[in-house]
């Protein structure tokens, strides 16, 4: 199914602008007919008066030429005219031609001999009659010049057209813009919305019509603030709750084993101590992932992160099973002075850590850098997958390994360091290399 990813602001523009367009060229058209009409009547009002005043001076030039039996021209009255818009006939009442204008057939105009307008294919015609109805005039007006100034009218409204359509797009855009503004910032606000941020929308500013969508939207977020909220709450109380016994039946089971003689009892025993501290594990990491959700990432004062970074790997340092396997290549300098949760920060850097020592090669190194502001924590195994990189960062999701593991350490990282304005990105090969595993963390 093929989606409409069409905006509502370019439909607008798109539908506004048309519509302007069409009822501009309507509106064009009735004044191309209305224009018709009117020239028409000027037209036939100019013919008809130049009919009645030609009349005398057709009768005055036919005095003066009396006994004068050939064919004449009237080239007095049209003197110097290079171009005639109205050519004349004078007749006798026979139907025969007296006197004609230069540009005027030499055959009578095909319309009866009397007072009126008449019409042929190419003419519109006034007679006019004199002595006793003996003499008749036709002054004739070519339709081509009337349809030529309906065309030249009209051209002149379509001219602004040209004009009118950028300028319509450019007003309709500007108005629309500003009318769908209120519709960007809600939507804005919203798709700023999720689990650490959970504050209603402000509706006073809001048109009356957008009120009820951000009323139904604060509704929901009150919801999923508490069902988040239980979801917290319960997390955090069940994992710190469950410290305390695991660590304890841990304890116990440990010294079972200290106390069994050598046999099965001592290796179920032992599975029973893996599966005690693999459950320890979950239980931390679930507290953290519920800290994590409470949005614990920033801070009012700017710290170092190169110092929390030295202190984090000198307690790895301190640990006899990964002592020198951690290598801080980050010095404080100050080009990574961020605003951020100074325990947040530590948990992020522990969970990259100890992600990279249990899916890494067994006793190699890990390494610690920082390069124009990102934080790269590198350790050496086989390359990931790109179809299994994009996953990583999900919970509960793990690679194919089969290290022990819980699926929750990047999916803690990736959200704190959201909160914190960063960006976590996962890599695989390491850059430069044909293996190995790269976590970077960018900074703003």
């Amino acid at each position: 199914m093929k989606l409409n990813r069409v905006s509502i602001t370019r439909r607008l523009i798109t539908t506004l602008t048309g519509m302007v367009v069409i009822f501009w060229l309507i509106a064009v058209g009735l004044g191309a007919y209305v224009m018709n009409r009117e020239l028409a009547e000027i037209f036939d009002g100019t013919l008809q008066e130049t009919a009645e005043r030609l009349m005398p001076l057709v009768l005055d030039d036919l005095g003066q030429r009396a006994g004068e039996n050939d064919e004449q021209r009237l080239q007095e009255i049209q003197q110097g005219l290079n171009r005639e818009y109205l050519t004349y006939q004078v007749l006798d009442a026979t139907g025969k031609i007296i006197l004609h204008s230069q540009e005027a057939p030499t055959v009578p105009y095909e319309v009866p001999l009397k007072i009126g307008f008449h019409n042929t294919p190419k003419y519109r015609i006034y007679t006019e009659t004199a002595m006793n109805g003996t003499l008749f005039l036709h002054v004739a007006d070519a339709f081509r010049n009337r349809r030529e100034a309906v065309r030249e009218g009209t051209v002149a409204l379509l001219w602004p057209l040209l004009l009118l359509i950028p300028v319509s797009m450019a007003a309709i855009w500007f108005i629309v813009s500003r009318s769908l503004a209120p519709i960007d910032r809600l939507r804005t606000e919203i798709g700023t919305k999720d689990s650490g941020n959970m504050a209603s929308l402000e509706s006073d500013t809001l048109p009356r019509e957008l009120r009820p969508i951000a009323r139904s939207v604060n509704l929901l977020l009150g919801r999923l603030r508490a069902a988040l909220d239980a979801e917290r709450e319960f997390t955090s109380n069940s994992a710190h709750e469950l410290r305390t016994p695991i660590a304890g039946a841990l304890a116990q089971t440990q010294r079972l084993i200290a106390e069994l003689p050598a046999g099965p009892l001592v290796e179920r025993a032992g599975r029973i101590e893996t599966s005690l501290a693999n459950l320890g594990r979950l239980a931390e990491k679930l507290l953290q992932l519920a800290r994590a959700e409470a949005g614990i990432g920033t801070a009012e004062k700017p710290v170092d992160l190169a110092l929390i970074i030295q202190t984090v790997v000198s307690d790895y340092d301190r640990d006899t099973e990964t002592s020198g396997r951690i290598l801080n290549e980050c010095q404080p300098d100050g080009a990574l002075v961020r605003n951020v949760d100074i325990d947040a920060f530590a948990i992020v850097l522990r969970n990259l850590i100890e992600n990279a020592l249990l899916h890494g090669h067994a006793e190699g190194e890990v390494i610690v850098k920082a390069e124009s502001g990102a934080i790269r924590v590198i350790n050496g195994g086989e390359a990931v997958p790109a179809n299994d990189l994009v996953d990583l960062k999900r919970r509960f999701r793990r690679g194919r390994t089969k290290a022990a593991g819980s699926g929750l350490g990047l999916a803690i990282v990736d959200r704190i360091i959201g909160q914190m304005g960063g960006r976590l990105d996962l890599i695989s090969p390491v850059p430069g290399q044909t293996d190995g595993f790269e976590a970077r963390i960018t900074m703003r």
